[in-house]
């Protein structure tokens, strides 16, 4: 029987969590895509693998058998598809940088500049993520070392080191009423209607709402796109469907004549980090990497570890 490795990831994090709120969250997913993907799997097996109640979800004693070996086989699985990807790229002396948005803005092209100047011969490949994919590649193999945004969906698994911290502020159609200001409070835009990411990237379309930083008021959603595409994302805003969090350097890399970009106060910075597999900490073509990115940006603290 072949069962689908996302289905397996999907129970591995129910029967850790017994919860499928909490579960969803660690999975970056919504809870009804959860539960029919619970209820899929069951389905394939012919066997129940959980009492569902008030109080949570309790693994049956057939689930609780799939518990004790799945965790060991999906790390099996990972470890020989991410070394088959690693292998060939390494035999291509080619370095995949998965990124999200502005990867690490200005500083980038020195970062490239000054990897190639350390190992020569070898040719860094950018590969960009939307932010549907916050790990930018790292989860499915398909980068080597990534470039995005913190914090993100999955970072607790990962290596990382913050190279950047700028201000989040806000895009808005140039027609907007608050577009003439030089400064907004965040508490002003709570009753915007915002353009949002898809609803099964959980916490990262929160965190972009900064819906942690409202007191409890709730979201107005006014459309929602995969932020990853700069121009359905700026379309959106300058159709005056809503507005959106952005970065401060958007500002530099999306400039439109209909979308505008003004400074918040009242929501947290965002930062911009590099991020490696727990394996490729022995790896010194990576390693020789994150050394390029923390000697071409300015450090936002002392300690620049995460």
């Amino acid at each position: 029987m072949d069962v689908d490795t996302r289905l397996l990831r999907s129970f591995a994090a129910v029967a850790e969590e017994g919860n499928l709120t909490h579960a969803a969250r660690r999975l970056f997913v919504s809870q009804p895509a959860l539960t029919k993907q619970i209820r899929q799997l069951e389905s394939q097996l012919g066997v129940r693998l959980f009492t569902r109640s008030r109080a949570g979800m309790t693994l049956t004693a057939a689930g609780r058998a799939l518990a004790d070996r799945v965790p060991a086989v999906l790390v099996g699985f990972d470890q020989a598809l991410q070394e088959a990807k690693s292998v060939a790229s390494r035999a291509a002396r080619v370095l995949r940088v998965g990124f999200l948005a502005g990867a690490a803005n200005e500083a980038t092209q020195q970062i490239i500049a000054a990897f190639g100047d350390r190992r020569p011969g070898w040719r860094v490949e950018m590969r960009a993520a939307p932010w549907t994919d916050p790990t930018a590649g790292l989860a499915s193999g398909d980068a080597d070392v990534a470039l995005l945004r913190l914090p993100f969906p999955g970072q607790d698994s990962l290596h990382t080191k913050v190279l950047l911290t700028e201000p989040r502020w806000v895009a808005l159609p140039v027609t907007h009423p608050l577009a003439g200001r030089d400064h907004i409070s965040f508490r002003e835009l709570w009753d915007q209607p915002f353009v949002a990411a898809p609803a099964d990237t959980g916490w990262w379309r929160d965190w972009w709402l900064a819906t942690g930083e409202r007191e409890g008021h709730p979201v107005t959603i006014g459309a929602v796109t995969d932020s990853g595409q700069p121009d359905d994302w700026l379309t959106a805003i300058a159709n005056g469907y809503g507005i959106a969090l952005a970065p401060e350097s958007a500002a530099r890399y999306y400039a439109r004549p209909d979308i505008t970009y003004r400074p918040v106060s009242g929501v947290s910075p965002s930062q911009v980090g590099v991020a490696w597999p727990v394996t490729a900490d022995t790896n010194p073509v990576i390693q020789d990497f994150i050394r390029c990115c923390l000697d071409n940006t300015p450090p936002p603290h002392p300690d620049r570890m995460t």
